[in-house]
């Protein structure tokens, strides 16, 4: 997912597409540890995808006003 598409995503949606994305990590590990997966470069892809969403969540907390 390139990172333009991601900072069109609502906060709500960022956070459901990083669960799922997770997810889809943990399944990709298993399956490499338990065979060797046919393109093991998808598990680089998620979590570059993983670090994309963080770092859109992140900013957009920061661009939050602080409540005191």
């Amino acid at each position: 997912m390139k990172y333009k598409e991601i900072q069109l995503l609502s906060p709500e949606e960022n956070s459901i597409k990083l669960k799922e994305e997770l997810d889809y990590l943990v399944k990709l590990r298993f399956a490499h540890a338990v065979s060797p997966i046919e393109n093991p470069m998808k598990i680089r892809e998620t979590r570059r995808s993983i670090a994309k969403l963080k770092t859109a969540q992140k900013i957009y907390k920061l661009r939050q006003p602080s409540e005191a």
